[in-house]
C-alpha cells in the first residue's frame, strides 16, 4: 500500500457500459480486465486488425511485424489472460528465446547474452574475464532487488500524488542507490565497456542516456536480461490477436476500421464518441488508447499544460526487409555498437542529429520461427533510433538517402550483399511515426526523466470518466509497461484494489 494506506481515485458515477479506443496491446489489456470484472465493453479500432503499434504487414509471403520486437515478462500477459478465466498458453505459443541477444562489437569481440545467471557468468569470464563474471553476478543482485522494490508500488499501482510514492520500498530504492546516475552505478559493478553498454543500452527505451538517466531504470535490464526474452509462434502480431479473441469470446464487441473523432462531454463527464461515419456511442466510461498527448487534442480538443510541456525520446528509422540471404553469425537479436557510446546519445539527444558511428539493433524473426516467411527466406528487422520530429530533419529528403546509409552499414557490419538480397521492403521513418498517430514521431513516447515519471508523467484519469492507457501515461514505455498501465486503467474503473503479490514479484 502507499502512503497512509491510500486508496487510489477511481471514475465517478456508473460504470456498465465502457468504450475503449484503440485495439493496441494496453486496450486489449484493460478490455479483458474489464469483461473480467463483468462490464459491456466495446473497442473501437481504426485499423483492420488489433495491436496498435504491434502491427502486422503481410506482403508476398513475408509477415512483418511493425512495432515491438522484444517480448519479457510473460507473466503479465497470463495474468490479463487469467482475468478472463483463460490459459494463454491455449491461446498462445511462447517460445525463449536463446540467446536473448547477441552483441556484436567493434574490436571483433561478441557476447550472447542468456537469462541464466551462471551461463551469462561463463560467458563473461571466457570472453572478459572472471572479474567482470563476478561484477556481473553483483549486478544482477542490485537490478533484481531495483525490481523487487519498484514493481509494486512504482510501477504496477496507481499513482495520484507524490506522497504516494513515500512506502517503506521508497527507503530501501534510496539506499541501494536507485535514484543515482545509471552509468556510474553500473560502473560500479561491470569495469569493461562492452558490459557496460550491454546492460545500460536500454535507457534508450527511456529517452535519455545512461549518463542522464537514473539507476531505476536499470529495472529495464533486468527483464530484458534477466528474466528472459521470448517470442510468439507466429510473430509479435500473434499477442495482440490472440487477446483480441479471448476478448471477444468472453463478450468484449471490437468494431475494425472504425475512426473515432472526438469524445463528447458534458462537464467533466464523457456520455459518448463519435465516428468518422458518423456514428455515436454511448458510454458510462471512454478509454483513450490513442497516444496520449494526441488523444487529449484531438480528441478531447484540449492541451494540458503538463502535457504541453513534455519532452520527447529518441525516433527510429525502421527497415523491414525480406531477403534471400542467411547469415549464420546471427541471432534472433543482434545488437551491433560502434565506437562511439556517449556519443551517441549526445547526438541523438542533445543535438538532435543522425549518428555518426550507429549502434544498431537486428531482429531477425525468421531465426526463431522460419514460417513468417517463404522457403528459405528471411526477415530482417533493423532498427536505426534517430531524433525525433524535433530536429531539423526533413525525411522526405532524407529518409531514401538514410535507407541507403543504413543499407551500408550493415554490409560494412558483416551483412555481405544485404542491398542486393531485399526481396520485399517497407520503412517507417520519423515522420511515418507521426502519421501513425504518435506524438513527434517517437514512437517510446515521452522522456522518462525524474520530471516525467510516476506521479509527474500524465495521468490516467481526466475528468469524472475518461481514463487513459498506453505508453504515454503511467507506468510508462515498452511492453509490459503497456501491459501493466491496461490493468491500471481497468481498477480505476473497477475501483478494484489488489492486495495480493502477483505472481511475477515471486
Amino acid at each position: 500500500m502507499g502512503f497512509l494506506g491510500r486508496s487510489p481515485r477511481t471514475v465517478q458515477g456508473r460504470t456498465d457500459n465502457v468504450v475503449i479506443v484503440g485495439a493496441g496491446l494496453a486496450g486489449l489489456s484493460c478490455a479483458l480486465r474489464l469483461a473480467g470484472a463483468g462490464r459491456q465493453v466495446t473497442i473501437l479500432e481504426r485499423e483492420s486488425v488489433p495491436g496498435g503499434r504491434a502491427g502486422l504487414i503481410d506482403d508476398a509471403g513475408y509477415r512483418f511485424d511493425t512495432g515491438p520486437t522484444v517480448l519479457t515478462m510473460p507473466d503479465l500477459i497470463h495474468d490479463a489472460f487469467n482475468s478472463v478465466g483463460e490459459d494463454m498458453n491455449d491461446w498462445l505459443d511462447l517460445m525463449p528465446v536463446e540467446p536473448l541477444y547477441r552483441a556484436f562489437y567493434p574490436d571483433g569481440s561478441q557476447l550472447d547474452v542468456h537469462s541464466n545467471v551462471d551461463a551469462m557468468a561463463e560467458e563473461i569470464s571466457q570472453v572478459i574475464s572472471p572479474a567482470e563474471a563476478a561484477g556481473y553476478r553483483r549486478y544482477v543482485d542490485f537490478v533484481s532487488k531495483l525490481y523487487r522494490y519498484e514493481m509494486r508500488d512504482f510501477i504496477d499501482t496507481n499513482i495520484d500524488t507524490p506522497l504516494d510514492l513515500l512506502t517503506e520500498n521508497l527507503a530501501k530504492l534510496v539506499a541501494i542507490g536507485g535514484f543515482r546516475k545509471l552509468a556510474p552505478k553500473v560502473r560500479q559493478y561491470l569495469n569493461d565497456p562492452r558490459t557496460e553498454r550491454l546492460f545500460s543500452f536500454q535507457a534508450m527505451y527511456a529517452g535519455l542516456s545512461p549518463q542522464d538517466a537514473l539507476a531505476i531504470y536499470a529495472i529495464i535490464a533486468y527483464m530484458d536480461s534477466v528474466a528472459g526474452v521470448y517470442f510468439p509462434k507466429g510473430g509479435m502480431h500473434a499477442l495482440p490477436k490472440a487477446m483480441a479473441a479471448a476478448a471477444e469470446k468472453h463478450g468484449v464487441q471490437i468494431h475494425y476500421g472504425t475512426e473515432v473523432t472526438d469524445v463528447e462531454m458534458s462537464g467533466q463527464r464523457a456520455v459518448a464518441v463519435r465516428t468518422a461515419n458518423g456514428e455515436r456511442y454511448a458510454a458510462d466510461v471512454v478509454v483513450l488508447n490513442p497516444d496520449l498527448p494526441v488523444a487529449y487534442r484531438q480528441l478531447l480538443g484540449r492541451e494540458p499544460w503538463n502535457v504541453r510541456r513534455l519532452t520527447y525520446s529518441p525516433s527510429c528509422f525502421l527497415l523491414l526487409a525480406g531477403s534471400s540471404a542467411t547469415y549464420t553469425k546471427t541471432a534472433h537479436h543482434n545488437i551491433h555498437f560502434g565506437r562511439s557510446w556517449d556519443g551517441v546519445f549526445r547526438e541523438l539527444i542533445n543535438d538532435k542529429q543522425l549518428m555518426s558511428d550507429p549502434s544498431i539493433l537486428v531482429t531477425n524473426p525468421t531465426y526463431s520461427d522460419p514460417d513468417l516467411a517463404p522457403d528459405s527466406k528471411q526477415i530482417y528487422y533493423v532498427l536505426f533510433p534517430t531524433p525525433n520530429l524535433d530536429a531539423d530533419i526533413d525525411w522526405r529528403i532524407t529518409g531514401p538517402r538514410y535507407r541507403d546509409e543504413i543499407v551500408r552499414t550493415l554490409e560494412q557490419r558483416g551483412y555481405i550483399g544485404f542491398g542486393d538480397a531485399i526481396e520485399v521492403e517497407h520503412v517507417t521513418t520519423p515522420l511515418d511515426w507521426a502519421a501513425q498517430g504518435l506524438e513527434r514521431g517517437a514512437p517510446f513516447a515521452s522522456a522518462h526523466s525524474f520530471i516525467q515519471t510516476g506521479p509527474f508523467r500524465p495521468a490516467n484519469l481526466f475528468g469524472e470518466n475518461v481514463v487513459f492507457t498506453g505508453s504515454g501515461t503511467q507506468p510508462g514505455v515498452g511492453v509490459p509497461m503497456v501491459l501493466v498501465s491496461g490493468r491500471l486503467a481497468a481498477e480505476r474503473i473497477t475501483g478494484v484494489d489488489r492486495s495480493y503479490a502477483p505472481t511475477y514479484l515471486h
